[in-house]
């Protein structure tokens, strides 16, 4: 167990401070992710067998009162669903940027040291290099497995709403 938080640290070290900024950001991402993931599979199922019985037991469906009563509820249950997607699009998109500082504080390292060092000696680039790219992988990581993950929530909600219009029908 020792070893493995570690080889965590030693790969944290080497990809630079940026890493630590983007294991924070898939964290938070992740996070958001699984109280989505949460909410569309434990919490919205009630929500929505409620706003059926809730729409089957009114009396009238027919009026514009009711049409209105009917968007309402779908607009609600819509903004529920979609909540925090933004947030976590955002940060997908975060990821690959931080990714690239990574990359540019990588390189001035590697600038830095052929400056000092007056040469462009490979074994004392090598850290700056690394540093390059490690920050790169994990942003691209992270944006991708947000990128899945965002996609299928987005694809779900929008299923589930429409779903929901179905079995909200007015009765002509």
């Amino acid at each position: 167990m020792a070893e493995s938080f570690e080889s965590i640290q030693e790969f944290l070290e080497t990809g630079g401070q940026v890493l630590n900024y983007i294991g924070i950001l898939i964290f938070l991402m992740w996070v958001l992710i699984l109280e989505r993931i949460i909410y569309l599979f434990f919490v919205y199922k009630g929500h929505r067998r409620d706003l059926i019985t809730q729409w089957k037991e009114r009396p009238e469906r027919q009026s514009w009162n009711a049409e209105q009563i009917r968007q309402a509820m779908i607009s609600r249950t819509r903004i529920s669903l979609n909540q925090s997607l933004s947030t976590i699009q955002a940060f997908v998109a975060l990821c690959p940027l931080l990714g690239l500082l990574g990359t540019v504080t990588g390189m001035i390292e590697v600038f830095d040291v052929m400056a000092i060092s007056g040469s462009g000696n490979a074994r004392s680039m090598a850290s700056g290099v690394s540093k390059a790219t490690i920050p790169t992988m994990a942003g691209m990581v992270g944006a991708l497995s947000g990128v899945f993950a965002s996609t299928w929530l987005k694809r779900t909600a929008k299923k589930e709403t429409e779903l929901l219009e179905d079995k909200l029908v007015l009765d002509h």
